[in-house]
């Protein structure tokens, strides 16, 4: 089955960021360091702990990220969100209230006219999530 993941890059807070999403969503994490690694020498401008790859996986919810920007600047911008369609009102509720923790409401959980339990809000890393139920 062809898929899309998302992959996020951070600026040297991968780890944290990956614990903090494995924590809210019970997911399985792998983690690897740039030092883990052999291209570490050709990585000079990486931070101690820097992380290379980073995979968090549950059933078909899959995150991928890096502290890594390979042949550019990381700019934060608003022009990409993290949708994310859960199957009950209790585990939209459960992620929302966790993943939302530290971070800014946009559009608290309600239900909309299309049928569905929605919201929005940027996390404490300054990502954007959509929440979507479908209650039909």
């Amino acid at each position: 089955m062809t898929q899309i993941i998302a992959y996020l890059t951070f600026d040297g807070n991968c780890a944290e960021a990956m614990n903090f999403y494995k924590d809210c969503t019970g997911g399985e994490l792998m983690i690897s360091h740039v030092e883990d690694t052999p291209v570490e020498g050709a990585c000079g401008q990486a931070a101690p702990g820097a992380v290379m790859h980073a995979h968090l996986s549950k059933g078909s919810l899959q995150l991928m990220a890096s502290d890594m920007m390979m042949g550019g600047e990381l700019i934060r911008g608003n022009a990409v969100a993290l949708s994310l369609n859960c199957s009950s009102e209790e585990e939209i509720r459960s992620y929302f209230d966790k993943l939302s923790a530290g971070g800014t409401d946009i559009h608290p959980l309600k239900l909309e006219f299309w049928g569905a339990l929605f919201g929005m809000f940027t996390d404490k890393f300054g990502l954007r999530w959509l929440l979507n139920f479908d209650k039909n």
